[in-house]
C-alpha cells in the first residue's frame, strides 16, 4: 500500500501517474508494488517465527528475502529498478513487524523500531552476498565505485564470506554516500525523526497528496538526495535541495504559488532525462508511508 500512495502523488522529479521517464512508467510501479507482496509477507511470518522462538533472529535471511523480492519485481515489469532502495528499506520492517504486537490495527513504533535494529543487527555474510546478487538482478543505476567492497567488483562477494562481513558491515562502508545504508545503520533516523512526524502532522488537516509531496519535499529540502549526489554530484544535489526549499517555502503542493512552484521545479529536475531524479527521497518517503500504514492510517 505504501509503495502505491507514493507513486500515486506528483511528486517532482519522480515517476507518477502522469509522467514517467524513457522505458520506466507508472505501469511498472504498480506491477512492482503487487509482487514484491508475497515477499513482505515472508518477511512479516519469519517475525513471527522470532517472535514465537521458533526462529532464530541471525536466521531470518533478510538479505534472501530482499533477493527474492526484488526477482518477483523483475519477473513482473520491465521497467527496470523501480524499487531496490525501497525494497532494501522495507524488508526489516517487514519482519520487525512480525516481531511486533498489533493491537487495532496499529503497531507500536517504538516497539516496532526496536525490532528493526534487532533485524539489522543480525545480518550475517550469507545476508550481504544476497544483497549483492540482488542488485545484479535490479542493476541500478549511480553506483559508481565503493570505496570497498565493490558490488561490481567479482572478488568482493568471495571476500564477504571469507572474511565473515555482516550486510550491516557493508552498509557502513557505504552510509557515507548513501542514505538507504545510512538509514539502516542508524536506525532510519530519517524516517522516524524526521519524515513520519511530519507526514502525521500534514494528515490531521490535509489529503494524502498533498501530504506526501510536502513530506517529500522537506525530507529533499534537509537532506541532499544521495542518488542524485552519486550521479552528478553533491553540489548539484545541493541546488536540488534549496529547489525543494523555495517551493515548500511557497506552500509546496497547497497553495497556487507554491504549485505554480512546484510545477517549475519538476519541469527543472526532468530537463535532463532521470539525472535530477531524487530516487533516494522517494525510498525514503514511500518507507515514511509504511510506517503511516503501520499506525493505523487508511486512506
Amino acid at each position: 500500500m505504501a509503495v502505491l500512495f507514493e507513486v500515486s502523488a506528483n511528486k517532482p522529479g519522480n515517476v507518477n501517474l502522469v509522467v514517467g521517464f524513457e522505458g520506466t512508467r507508472a505501469e511498472h510501479f504498480l506491477a512492482s508494488a503487487v509482487a514484491a507482496a508475497p515477499a513482505f509477507e515472508e518477511g512479516a511470518k519469519r517475525g513471527i517465527a522470532v517472535a514465537e522462538g521458533k526462529l532464530k533472529i541471525g536466521e531470518v535471511g533478510l538479505g534472501q528475502l530482499i533477493k527474492d523480492c526484488i526477482a518477483d519485481i523483475a519477473a513482473w515489469q520491465t521497467g527496470g529498478n523501480t524499487l531496490l532502495g525501497t525494497i532494501i528499506l522495507f524488508m526489516p520492517i517487514a519482519v520487525a513487524a512480525g516481531m511486533t504486537p498489533i493491537k487495532d490495527n496499529a503497531f507500536d513504533l517504538v516497539a516496532l523500531r526496536r525490532n528493526i535494529g534487532l533485524a539489522v543487527e543480525s545480518t550475517t555474510a550469507e545476508d550481504a552476498v544476497r544483497l549483492y546478487e540482488a542488485i545484479d538482478i535490479a542493476n541500478p543505476s549511480g553506483l559508481n565505485g565503493a570505496p570497498d567492497l565493490d558490488v561490481r567488483n567479482a572478488d568482493s562477494k568471495t571476500r564477504l564470506i571469507k572474511e565473515n562481513i555482516s550486510l550491516l558491515e557493508v552498509f557502513k562502508i557505504a552510509a557515507g554516500y548513501d542514505d538507504v545504508c545510512y538509514e539502516w545503520v542508524n536506525n532510519y533516523p530519517i524516517t522516524f525523526d524526521k519524515s513520519y512526524p511530519y507526514l502525521m502532522q500534514l494528515l490531521k488537516t490535509k489529503g494524502l497528496n498533498v501530504a506526501i509531496i510536502n513530506t517529500f519535499l522537506k525530507v529533499l529540502a534537509e537532506r541532499p538526495d544521495s542518488f542524485i549526489a552519486r550521479k552528478i554530484g553533491r553540489a548539484k544535489a545541493l541546488e536540488v535541495s534549496e529547489g525543494a526549499r523555495r517551493v515548500l517555502e511557497l506552500g509546496g503542493a497547497e497553495t497556487p504559488r507554491g504549485k505554480e512552484s512546484l510545477r517549475q521545479f519538476d519541469k527543472k529536475l526532468r530537463h535532463s532525462g532521470n539525472d535530477y531524479n531524487p530516487g533516494t527521497t522517494a525510498d525514503i518517503t514511500a518507507a515514511t508511508l509504511a510506517l503511516c500504514t503501520l499506525s493505523g492510517y487508511r486512506p
